[in-house]
């Protein structure tokens, strides 16, 4: 069988640049060079091209090395790993107490990205979120959550540089309506979705302090129609109670 030829040949010399100064880092272009067999004018090109996108920095002596912003996607994702590992056990027990999709989440690019999802057992209807997807900061359970617990001057930038769009007719879209909402859940530490993202879809959330820093958040999602007062109070309860032993371990 014929091996299917990869498409973008430059990047495949771009990870090999990558790969070298993962194991050899601080090195000269000629090092670089001869480390991945390429000639010098297409191995300059290609660092150049690496060193304007923040993958790679290159020094006063011209010596390169990793740039932090591969760097900073690194720890990211080594971060969201153990995050959902390490709230898994306890996601799992409030799952075994509400029985309703409960999805983790993590501030990325000034959205909400779902790095986990737990499916409810004994529920026939259920949600068409996907790990990998994003919600936005203003209208979803977990990204109010969020939001609530950044520094003013963030939340200020974050309005100032996104448009509330209405996704149904319950999703705020007046910054001061909002601002007001955040204060009620900087206090109560609950956030909800009352069908602000999606239709006929409920929405209870917190979000997750650990050393004065926002890592992450999670919610319970459920068809509108299923909350009720007395189900919603024992749901928040329950969250709360959750949240305290994540950020407890979190912080130790």
């Amino acid at each position: 069988m014929e091996k299917k030829k990869p498409y973008g040949t430059v990047l495949i010399k771009a990870a090999s640049i990558l790969d070298f100064l993962s194991n050899t880092p601080d090195s000269s272009l000629q090092e670089i060079t001869e480390g991945t067999q390429m000639t010098a004018s297409t191995t300059l090109k290609i660092l150049d091209t690496l060193v304007q996108i923040g993958y790679v920095n290159r020094n006063t002596d011209k010596r390169y090395s990793l740039g932090s912003k591969l760097i900073r996607y690194a720890n990211q994702n080594i971060e969201q790993l153990d995050l959902v590992k390490l709230t898994q056990p306890y996601l799992e027990s409030l799952q075994a107490q509400v029985d309703e999709t409960i999805h983790l989440g993590i501030l990325a690019n000034q959205e909400i990205l779902y790095v986990n999802k737990l499916e409810p057992k004994n529920q026939t209807i259920r949600m068409s979120s996907k790990i990998g997807v994003t919600r936005p900061l203003y209208n979803s359970a977990m990204g109010k959550a969020v939001l609530a617990e950044l520094p003013v001057e963030d939340v200020d930038l974050y309005l100032n540089e996104n448009e509330l769009v209405p996704y149904t007719e319950e999703t705020i879209t007046n910054p001061l309506k909002l601002r007001k909402e955040l204060k009620r859940i900087q206090q109560e530490k609950i956030a909800f979705d009352d069908e602000e993202v999606e239709r006929d879809i409920f929405c209870i959330g917190t979000a997750l302090v650990a050393n004065q820093k926002v890592v992450g958040a999670f919610s319970i999602s459920m068809p509108k129609y299923r909350i009720n007062e007395e189900l919603k109070a024992k749901i928040i309860r329950e969250v709360l109670e959750v949240k305290g032993m994540i950020e407890q371990k979190l912080s130790k």
